[in-house]
């Protein structure tokens, strides 16, 4: 069943939003506006254009070589349902699949939310935290600020608590 989301938009391919070559859908709407914010335009949770999870898909498969996808922001985790959908769909073709959060893990988990979980259950990574100017780095993998973490998501969910993945550390 397709179900509708809303989007800053989409880039086809891209080296910079995880690892390999990645297709990344932009979410639309955020709660934390950090300052310094990389897309400050993704805050306003009316902005953007609405999608269906199907046409995502559809144009995910465009590509028969992109084999990950990425969720950035906006704040993905405000619009956990359709991005499950579309996460399901992908693992199940084998896809990578990572999200950025302006949330942290334990933040994510102490919402209870079951909406949440499942968006978890699908991914691979999570670069998660808030975005803190005065600890920006340009230097790091996938990430702008030093306090931001790339988890092990699986690792993360059977431990309880945040695990790192040692290759990004």
């Amino acid at each position: 069943m397709s179900q509708t989301i809303r989007i800053a938009g989409t880039i086809g391919e891209s080296i910079v939003d995880g690892p390999g070559m990645r297709y990344v859908i932009f979410t639309q709407g955020c709660p934390h506006h950090c300052p310094g914010c990389h897309n400050p335009e993704t805050h306003d949770f009316a902005g953007g254009t609405e999608m269906t999870t199907d046409g995502l898909l559809a144009d995910i498969a465009k590509n028969p070589f992109m084999r990950a996808v990425t969720f950035s922001g906006g704040e993905p985790f405000c619009q956990p349902a359709p991005l499950t959908e579309i996460a399901a769909a992908l693992k199940k073709q084998g896809y990578h699949v990572m999200s950025f959060t302006g949330y942290t893990f334990e933040e994510l988990l102490a919402l209870e939310d079951p909406a949440v979980r499942a968006l978890l259950n699908e991914l691979d990574l999570l670069v998660d935290g808030r975005f803190i100017e005065a600890q920006r780095n340009i230097d790091l993998r996938f990430r702008g600020s030093e306090n931001q973490r790339i988890l092990d998501v699986p690792a993360s969910l059977a431990a309880g608590q945040a695990v790192w993945c040692e290759k990004y550390r």
